[in-house]
């Protein structure tokens, strides 16, 4: 079979799945549910039912939510022909368990206790195999860079009790490993989505550090190479209005992304639009793919559509419980018109 014929398949798998996908309709619904039970109910009648029937009581819901996740993942990597393209798309979990990991052994050595539970199972590399290694610091063993960078964390904390610095090196690598994975696969839409990704997060950075006060010499740290727009070019803008920051990347894909996004609204509000602006445009930078029955852009606009939807069904769920204001979860619903 060849290369083409093998995402032929995958992509014709890909398209039955996308029938899973929840329409707006049911977004609508959940909405205008009275409270969690009934948003519940109304994924019942989802394909989300079969998950739901191992839920006792509100904080199951995560946990449902984790499990559809994780099938998803697992039933795309049973056919897709490089299973590197399903492992580069799971490596944020890998960090954020990573993270996880050495927060506890901060907790632990601070007289505190470890936090497991916030472990997932999204990750590629197996969590009681993460946990066995970090237990017995046999970090030599850990995969992505970390066998070098775990250790080192552990000693920036020692010496500073700096979680924010040990947190900033994750991240670092993180993405330093995301742009070599694209790189290996060798897929020109996939290295375009990464190197997006990585223009992106360095805006939403950006964003959150300029709340905290940062100046552009120690916001630079935070930001990653590999994307697009120069880090260098971004870091000044911290120092600058949000309303200019658009004109001072004009000749980039996000101008037109910063100038969508009302400047006027409160800073809070700003720093959601602007993430969920980011996430809809991840997918519609890669949904050109579905002109392609063969393109492997498909698997990746497949899994992040997933990702929105069970972010949007998490969003819901804690309106329902905080009092949230419908209306503005409405607005802040990714890829659906509710």
């Amino acid at each position: 079979m060849s290369y083409k014929e093998a995402y032929g398949y995958a992509v014709a798998r890909i398209r039955a799945m996308e029938l899973r996908l929840l329409d707006a309709s049911v977004f609508t619904r959940m909405l205008d549910a009275e409270d969690t039970a009934s948003v519940l109910k109304v994924l019942g009648e989802t394909s989300y039912a079969a998950a739901l029937t191992s839920v006792s009581g509100e904080g199951g819901i995560d946990k449902v939510l984790e499990t559809v996740l994780h099938d998803t993942y697992e039933e795309v990597n049973s056919f897709v022909p490089q299973k590197e393209l399903v492992a580069l798309l799971r490596l944020p979990y890998d960090f954020s368990n990573a993270k996880v990991m050495l927060k506890s052994v901060f907790s632990v050595r601070s007289g505190g206790k470890k936090r497991w539970d916030l472990l997932t199972s999204l990750a590629s590399y197996p969590v009681d195999k993460l946990i066995s290694d970090v237990e017995t610091e046999d970090y030599q063993l850990l995969p992505f860079g970390l066998s070098t960078l775990f250790p080192k964390c552990l000693s920036v904390w020692e010496q500073s009790r700096d979680v924010l610095e040990a947190e900033r090196l994750l991240d670092r690598q993180m993405f330093a490993v995301m742009l070599e994975e694209a790189e290996k696969l060798a897929i020109p839409e996939i290295l375009a989505w990464v190197k997006l990704r990585i223009d992106g997060e360095n805006i939403r950075s950006l964003m959150r550090l300029k709340r905290f006060g940062f100046d552009s010499s120690r916001a630079a740290s935070f930001l990653h190479e590999g994307g697009n727009v120069d880090a260098g070019t971004l870091a000044p803008m911290i120092a600058e209005p949000f309303e200019t920051w658009g004109r001072m990347i004009d000749y980039s894909d996000f101008a037109g992304l910063l100038a969508s996004i009302d400047a006027g609204a409160s800073f809070a509000d700003v720093t959601m639009n602007l993430e969920k602006a980011l996430d809809d445009y991840y997918l519609s930078s890669i949904s050109g793919s579905r002109y392609s029955p063969n393109a492997p852009g498909n698997v990746v606009a497949y899994l992040w559509a997933k990702e929105l939807e069970v972010k949007n069904i998490r969003m819901i769920v804690v309106s329902k419980s905080t009092g949230k204001d419908n209306d503005q979860v409405r607005r802040l619903l990714r890829n659906v018109c509710a």
